[in-house]
């Protein structure tokens, strides 16, 4: 395809929803109805485009985002197939930055998942214009008045049928336009009151077209057309389609609505940040203006290597051009762009505003890369909370694991490497069991590494309940210049969220110096040395020793947080004192003051939002008790369907998707989140540290 496209004839899409909506054979079949493929495309079959990879085929659900492309009606179509199950939400966050509109696919049997809702949320985040699409209409025992009933529900007053089923099950055989209701045609709901309901939703966008509307003048197909595009783009309309993605019934149509109804990027306001000054500047998509583009996904492909793919937004970029980004002064060369179709990439010159391409190869790219003088807000991605320690199953594979798990986090933002200097372990953190399990899949597939893991581990931390004072002296004498130097502190609790400057005012620490604030940790350093007890250039050694102890913990080997120490006497030695004595006896006086000021562990707690049918609710309620869990509410998602919203200890929920599935024989969803870190009770604490203890006294006998 060399065709040159304007910004108003593309329409960058995201096709999303809850797992098994069908997203990835609709996909599929646009790309055949629209001439892109020639033969069917099956996921049962493991002929998918767009499912290529060979965990894809064998899951038969998509893991990673795919960008495909077509034309019709003189539209470039841009389009990424997003995976459905919760685990893999990352995925569709990363090709939301890429795209102007979220098709958000409902099937219509078990109606909105709690997937669905997370797309519709994410997707407002990032300001996109939303279209529902209702598939598998040709399912049996659909309530289809129900089903947008609940979808007004959820989602709002403003989601209208643009057409209609004429049946479901095996009587779906066609749509019927809402706008150009045909005569004597029947729906599954009442053809008339669904272009009454289109037409009124269209004239309240407008008070011209209202107040002619009421004197019994519908608008024209033109201003329909202009005023849902000027609403999709304010987020305040959204149409609703009707297809079956197995039959193909209803995609001419919804191709169609794509072309009127999903926002071109004329349409769209996009907003950067100048480094300078950080002013925040519209940016307009003129091939001719400065070049502000995005690396919004990368892949890393067996054969191509590293595949970045880009979003522009302003100004034009040519095969071999130099390309400035914030992280690369003498800037990149494009030596290749390419247009990408599922798992093969077609070679291109140029490409302009609104235009997603793609380029290999290039090391300096990351997800999130900006190329231009600029930088935009980062997408939000959830907080990987499940980790699995793991090594080699091979021998002097270990660089070859770290190789690999980097190429993989590279792909992936919700997934985190660590080195954990305790056990000197490689921990991957990840959403879920299932995405950790995908993970070592494809390590074993496409890096050929084989991995053992070890129980999940959970991000502890350890903290302080009351306040402390004590100190610590380290001296030695062995012959020659001593080692000396003796540190007094208090430790305080310092709860998540305190300001550093109100809690040291008010002539609370009346001799403070200064105060420094470690976020990462939420410590609250605070020098209230007088008369130089402690020399000032021995002072940062102290509070080197403070931090390596906030790394390795106190109690059980996790790091310290939410804890305040005031340095505020010492002593020192004009011969034998030294940064290392200093150092020392400040991680000693840490340990020792922390010990006295009740130590506490703190566990995280994730939100998790359960889908279940309404009969589950009472075992559903009883399991989240069992884990110590506290049910927040529910509420209706559609059909005979209930989603429980609670919180729970992280520690408890590691394996949750066997014990729902258990449950619900498989028919229940869920999604997990970081909430909040909240205090361990104190038997489960003494197991936690006892556990710990005894494996620091096991490795140092070895």
């Amino acid at each position: 395809m060399t065709k040159k496209y304007s910004p108003g004839e593309i329409r960058n899409l995201a096709v999303c929803g809850h797992g098994a909506a069908g997203k990835t054979t609709l996909v599929d079949q646009l790309l055949l109805k629209t001439g892109a493929i020639t033969h069917p495309a099956s996921v049962d079959h493991g002929t998918s485009i767009c499912d290529f990879d060979e965990e894809e085929k064998h899951h038969k659900h998509s893991i990673e985002a795919k960008l495909v492309h077509f034309e019709h009606a003189g539209k470039l179509f841009n389009v990424a197939d997003t995976p459905g199950y919760p685990d893999f939400i990352g995925q569709t966050i990363c090709s939301f930055r890429g795209v102007d509109t979220a098709v958000i696919v409902i099937n219509a049997y078990t109606g909105i998942g709690v997937n669905t809702r997370r797309c519709w949320e994410e997707a407002a985040r990032e300001d996109l214009g939303r279209i529902l699409v209702i598939n598998k209409l040709d399912s049996e025992n659909i309530d289809f008045p129900g089903l947008i009933a609940s979808i007004k529900e959820f989602f709002g007053e403003r989601c209208v049928l643009f057409n209609v089923p004429d049946g479901t099950g095996q009587h779906f055989t066609k749509v019927h336009n809402s706008l150009h209701p045909p005569q004597g045609e029947t729906g599954v709901v009442d053809l008339h009151e669904a272009h009454q309901r289109l037409i009124e939703a269209v004239a309240e966008l407008d008070d011209e077209v209202m107040n002619r509307y009421f004197e019994g003048t519908e608008p024209s197909d033109d201003e329909v057309e202009r005023l849902v595009d000027e609403a999709e783009a304010n987020e305040s309309f959204t149409p609703i389609f009707c297809v079956s993605a197995k039959t193909g019934v209803g995609i001419p149509e919804l191709l169609d609505g794509l072309v009127h109804y999903a926002i071109s990027p004329l349409q769209v306001h996009h907003h950067a940040h100048q480094p300078a000054d950080d002013t925040v500047v519209e940016i307009k998509p003129d091939p001719a203006g400065p070049l502000v583009a995005q690396v919004f996904k990368t892949r890393v492909d067996p054969f191509v290597q590293k595949l970045s793919f880009i979003r522009i937004f302003s100004g034009t970029v040519k095969k071999d051009d130099q390309v400035m980004t914030a992280e690369s002064r003498k800037g990149i060369k494009f030596h290749q762009l390419c247009r990408v179709q599922a798992g093969q990439t077609v070679p291109i010159d140029e490409a302009g505003p609104g235009e997603i391409v793609a380029v290999t190869k290039i090391e300096d790219l990351h997800t999130g890369t900006v190329l231009g003088n600029w930088h935009f807000d980062p997408p939000h991605f959830p907080v990987p909370m499940v980790g699995l320690a793991v090594t080699p199953k091979n021998r002097g594979d270990e660089a070859k694991l770290a190789g690999a798990l980097h190429k993989i986090a590279e792909e992936d933002p919700t997934l985190r490497i660590d080195h954990d200097p305790q056990t000197h372990e490689l921990v991957m953190t990840g959403m879920s069991e299932l995405h950790l399990q995908m993970i070592r899949e494809r390590l074993k597939r496409r890096d050929k590494v084989e991995i053992e893991v070890h129980e999940p581990k959970i991000p502890y931390r350890e903290t302080v309940q009351f306040e402390a004072e004590g100190s610590y002296r380290h001296k030695k004498q062995s012959g020659g210049r001593g080692q000396f130097g003796e540190v007094h502190i208090r430790v305080y609790p310092f709860p998540a969220g305190s300001d550093p400057e109100e809690f040291t005012a008010n002539g609370r620490f009346p001799h403070v110096r200064e105060f420094k604030h470690d976020k990462v940790h939420n410590f609250l350093w605070i020098d209230s040395i007088v008369g130089g007890s402690i020399p000032n250039n021995f002072l940062p050694a102290v509070e080197k020793g403070f931090k390596e102890r906030l790394e390795r913990g106190v109690l059980a080997g996790y790091q310290v947080q939410n804890v305040a120490v005031e340095v505020h006497f010492g002593k020192h030695h004009p011969v034998d004192s030294s940064e290392a004595a200093f150092k020392t006896a400040g991680s000693m006086a840490f340990r020792n003051v922390f010990l006295e000021a009740k130590p506490g562990l703190l566990e995280p707690i994730v939100k998790l939002h359960v889908t279940v049918p309404a009969a589950k609710l009472g075992d559903i309620s009883a399991d989240m008790a069992g884990r110590r869990g506290r049910v927040l509410g529910m509420d209706s998602a559609g059909g005979d369907l209930q989603t429980v919203e609670a919180e729970v200890p992280l520690a408890e929920v590691t394996s949750y998707a066997r014990a729902l599935s258990s449950i619900t024989a498989g028919q229940g969803s869920y999604t997990m989140e970081f909430s909040h870190y909240d205090v361990v009770p104190g038997n489960i604490q003494k197991t936690i540290v006892d556990k710990a203890v005894l494996k620091e006294e096991e490795d140092e006998g070895q």
